[in-house]
């Protein structure tokens, strides 16, 4: 089975608020083939996964009107089965044991090439 032929239809919801580098991981997942839809806020994020079932939420940690942290934990709440990934210059934040982050949540911290996003969601979604 080839990477692609693994990632299709694989869908992953992204959550990050700094534009350049939302459209730089939407398309380096897009180009690894999986699904993307991008958001730059934790709420239109929840809401559209309110709508639709995805793979992988992979989102930002500090973003404006709700942010990583809480996204994440209400989309485990819809969907216990989705896989969650942190992109965060502040690792720290997300490793608090007290801000109730899902606990099998992956952490990328910034700054990270592209290839290693793409492989960790990889590893993260056949795990």
């Amino acid at each position: 089975m080839t990477d692609t032929s693994f990632s299709q239809n694989r869908k992953i919801l992204l959550a990050e608020d700094d534009s350049d580098m939302r459209r730089f991981l939407a398309k380096a997942l897009q180009n690894a083939g999986y699904t993307v839809s991008s958001f730059d806020n934790g709420l239109s994020a929840y809401n559209r996964l309110r709508e639709e079932p995805f793979e992988l939420l992979l989102t930002d940690i500090v973003m404006p009107e709700m942010d990583g942290i809480e996204l994440a934990r209400r989309a485990t709440e819809l969907d216990p089965e989705i896989k969650v990934m942190f992109i965060t210059g502040f690792a720290a934040v997300a490793l608090n044991p007290d801000n109730n982050a899902p606990r099998q949540a992956k952490i990328l911290s910034k700054p990270f090439h592209l290839k290693d996003l793409v492989n960790e969601v990889q590893r993260l979604l056949a795990a």
